[in-house]
């Protein structure tokens, strides 16, 4: 099979269930926005931290392509079964989350991103995944999303903060408090 089939050529391209929509759709920014954190989170998990991180990572990459199918789904004309997103994959997230933050110190306040590229590299993830949440917060008002995708890319951001204050943690980086000027 051929990577390539010309047919996106003039713009457009095939939901599930074939309906054709211009590739600048909101559907396809929300799925597309989807992918681009996909990746962002393939960096994170080729850095050299925890394996126990690298292995939520995948559950989480694996977790955002069914979101990208689910996305990519017309909703009135796809008949093919698609994984589903739960309840418990939320939960997951929750977890990792409060596992990790039993050792971290209070926040007192914001943070600066930066102080290791690997934290850095979570901040922008966690950016994307801001991006991905709001789009498809507007896909939602003209097309009904499952609110448990929403749920989740709302706490996969919290997650990403969270996973980058850790790090910061275990790998001795400067964490930066923004100190506002008044």
């Amino acid at each position: 099979m051929k990577i390539y089939t010309k047919k996106g050529d003039t713009g457009t391209t095939q939901l599930i269930g074939g309906t054709r929509v211009p590739k600048h759709a909101l559907r396809i920014e929300s799925y597309g926005t989807i992918d681009e954190l996909n990746a962002h989170l393939g960096l994170i998990r080729d850095q050299e931290i925890n394996s126990l991180y690298i292995h939520q990572i995948l559950e989480i990459q694996d977790r955002l392509f069914t979101i990208g199918s689910l996305l990519a789904a017309d909703p009135e004309t796809n008949t093919m079964t698609l994984p589903e997103l739960s309840e418990s994959d939320v939960v997951f997230l929750e977890n990792c989350m409060d596992e990790m933050d039993t050792n971290l110190p209070e926040m007192k306040s914001f943070v600066l991103p930066g102080g290791h590229s690997t934290v850095s590299y979570c901040h922008i993830a966690r950016c994307v995944c801001r991006r991905a949440e709001r789009i498809t917060d507007n896909l939602n008002e003209v097309s009904v999303v499952d609110p448990v995708i929403l749920k989740y890319l709302n706490r996969l951001s919290d997650y990403l903060f969270v996973l980058s204050r850790k790090l910061s943690q275990e790998l001795n980086a400067n964490e930066s408090p923004w100190k506002p000027r008044y």
